[in-house]
């Protein structure tokens, strides 16, 4: 980049700062230079625009209407320029950073440990922060920046998120290894509902699964406990207070429990989520590609 153009980004930076204050000489101090410097950089880029930018008449500063034109396109290029400098940053070896991401209680549980145990040991200088919710939950602080990435239910897609590495599971019903249900190769949806059943709270994927199955074939669900704790989920089934909805992961380790598929089975497909729009970090673009790659 020559000398000129390094002058001009300055005389653009300045004229973006005149246009905040609304003084010369408030700028002036903020900026840390002379007003009579900064007098001269701003009569320079009226002179390379050719346009006159500023009124000064009476001691009161006012942008022309050329100014106001050229303002907008000059906050448009010093934020690519920020953004640009935060990106080539980032590319200097990803030693530092943070990545916050978002998933239900089931899949931070038993779902992501082996992935984030991978991405810290390739990148032990980011750090990550895992926050559990339900899908609406979860979709709302994507959207408000609260979270970089969220593990969420892809089949409906909210219009202000962004999907990429997708995945399908299956849910199942979880069971007392003992019980009768047990001793069969899948379960409908008519049997299913004429158990007691213990839920996730309303908002996560695994209740809006089953209870979108049951009002399609015009049934209810008869709810006897309702919890977002999957240990606390596990102990009421394993102690007969009712059956549950689950992804199969859960039950693997866990001898007094078993699933068995619906007939037909409830596709549950699933993809981190991002705001659309809105600039991915250098360490949450690693997260999603280590993310791949491990899978």
């Amino acid at each position: 980049m020559t000398a000129m153009r390094l002058e001009s980004i300055s005389r653009l930076k300045y004229f973006n700062d005149i246009a905040i204050t609304g003084s010369f000489s408030k700028s002036a101090r903020r900026l840390g230079i002379a007003q009579p410097a900064l007098s001269i950089a701003i009569k320079k880029l009226e002179e390379e625009t050719g346009l006159k930018l500023i009124n000064r008449a009476d001691r009161r500063m006012s942008l022309t209407s050329d100014g106001r034109v050229l303002l907008r396109h000059v906050r448009n290029i010093l934020e690519g320029l920020d953004d640009a400098v935060h990106e080539l940053g980032e590319l200097q070896g990803l030693e530092s950073g943070e990545v916050n991401i978002g998933a239900s209680a089931m899949l931070s549980t038993y779902y992501l440990p082996r992935y984030l145990f991978r991405f810290k040991k390739r990148y032990p200088g980011i750090r990550v922060r895992l926050v559990e919710g339900g899908t609406d939950t979860l979709e709302q602080w994507v959207i408000n920046g609260e979270l970089d990435l969220a593990l969420l239910r892809s089949e409906q897609p909210h219009d202000q998120i962004r999907y990429a590495s997708q995945l399908s599971e299956q849910v199942v019903a979880c069971i007392p290894t003992h019980h009768h249900l047990a001793e069969r190769t899948s379960i409908d949806i008519e049997t299913f509902c004429r158990q007691p059943t213990v839920l996730f709270r309303k908002g996560y994927f695994l209740r809006e699964s089953i209870e979108q199955r049951a009002r399609a074939s015009g049934l209810s669900l008869d709810v006897q406990f309702e919890t977002n704790l999957v240990e606390l989920l596990k102990n009421l089934v394993m102690n007969e207070m009712g059956v549950a909805t689950c992804l199969s992961m859960i039950v693997e380790n866990e001898p007094r429990l078993t699933c068995r598929p619906f007939d037909p089975p409830i596709p549950l497909e699933l993809a981190w989520g991002w705001k659309k729009n809105h600039y991915l970090s250098k360490a949450s673009q690693a997260f999603l590609a280590c993310f791949d790659q491990e899978r």
